[in-house]
């Protein structure tokens, strides 16, 4: 007798925008060592409007507005029946999520039917796109950096506290010092890079004006990260630009080592956009890594934050959720109703 396969969904909500993903969830498919249901992606759509924020967190409604009518076009396309789990991850869900924990459930329930939902912070998808549901750690870096780590007991979370409180060695904190660099080289005080000031010229326009050009910007974070490659390219041959580099190297694997389980043959994943950089970036941080964590292995991520997401929904739909709970990176609440 054929085993059910199970309609769920996956939801990435971020800054760039809302990324969905319709998935068949196969139990008998399972060959897994993480104990998780095999998921197939049926179809994706993507809206490109960031879901609001306010006063009291991230708009449920908005994201709703979002994502009830692209729900409702995968399935018809699809031609199959209402998810039977959801799986939600949001940047900022473990600090601005208070309304979507309040009223996502019941307002899925009421125009799906779903009564299987777990809300996530991004970096749990991240890092079951990533690992799966295997213990380890994983480094989600892109404008921001942010670590996290479970034994499948607990999580440790490092880092991810914005491009003003830390988000040491992501893409802004790469950006913010190279044009620091590059300003000292027009003051010419010490620690000024020529190679840094001549490409922030040719980017943004005469020094001068860089106060004028940055501080305004409301996306002040991705300004900053923009200059991140440049800083990247000149490493090859500016010593102030490749120690930048190489700081930043060393904060990631700060925040890997803190975050990374003490359990043998530990994982690191390294995911996000910063790590597109390539050897400037990756080759001092593999050498941090294989210093300060001997037991480690650094691995590849298997796949982005949407495939994260869609992981949990299968997990959830197939009774196989093995990633830890938390009362912020990650909620079932449709568990107390069962």
């Amino acid at each position: 007798m054929a085993t059910a396969v199970s309609p769920v969904l996956g939801v990435d909500s971020g800054g760039s925008g809302l990324r969905i993903a319709l998935g068949s969830a196969d139990p008998a498919a399972d060959a897994s060592a993480d104990g998780a249901a095999a998921v197939r992606t049926i179809g994706t759509a993507v809206s490109t409007e960031p879901v609001r924020t306010g006063p009291s967190g991230i708009d449920p409604a908005h994201l709703l507005e979002q994502l009830l009518p692209a729900v409702e076009t995968l399935l018809a396309r699809a031609g199959t029946e209402a998810p039977t789990a959801v799986a939600i991850g949001a940047a900022g869900m473990a600090t601005l999520g208070d309304g979507l924990r309040a009223e996502l459930p019941a307002a899925l329930e009421s125009a799906l039917g779903v009564r299987r939902l777990a809300l996530a912070a991004d970096a749990v998808t991240a890092y079951a796109g990533a690992l799966g549901q295997r213990p380890g750690a994983v480094v989600a870096a892109g404008t921001g950096m942010i670590a996290l780590g479970t034994d499948l007991v607990t999580w440790q979370r490092a880092d991810g506290w914005g491009h003003l409180l830390g988000d040491c060695g992501g893409g802004a904190w790469i950006g913010r010092a190279g044009l620091e660099a590059a300003m000292r080289a027009y003051d010419g005080r010490r620690g000024g890079s020529a190679a840094l000031l001549s490409r922030m010229e040719a980017v943004f326009g005469p020094a001068p004006d860089m106060p004028g050009l940055v501080y305004p910007r409301t996306d002040r974070p991705a300004v900053l990260a923009s200059f991140a490659p440049e800083v990247a390219r000149c490493a090859s041959h500016d010593p102030v630009a490749a120690e930048i580099v190489n700081e930043a190297a060393r904060h990631v694997a700060d925040a890997a080592v803190a975050v990374c389980p003490q359990v043998e043959g530990c994982e690191v994943a390294l995911t996000g956009g910063l790590f597109k950089m390539g050897d400037p970036l990756l080759v001092p941080l593999r050498a941090e890594l294989a210093d300060r964590l001997p037991g480690a292995r650094t691995v590849s991520a298997e796949g982005d934050p949407l495939t994260g997401a869609l992981r949990i929904a299968a997990a959830l739909a197939t009774g196989s959720l093995r990633l830890p709970r938390d009362g912020r990176l990650l909620t079932v609440p449709t568990e107390q109703d069962e």
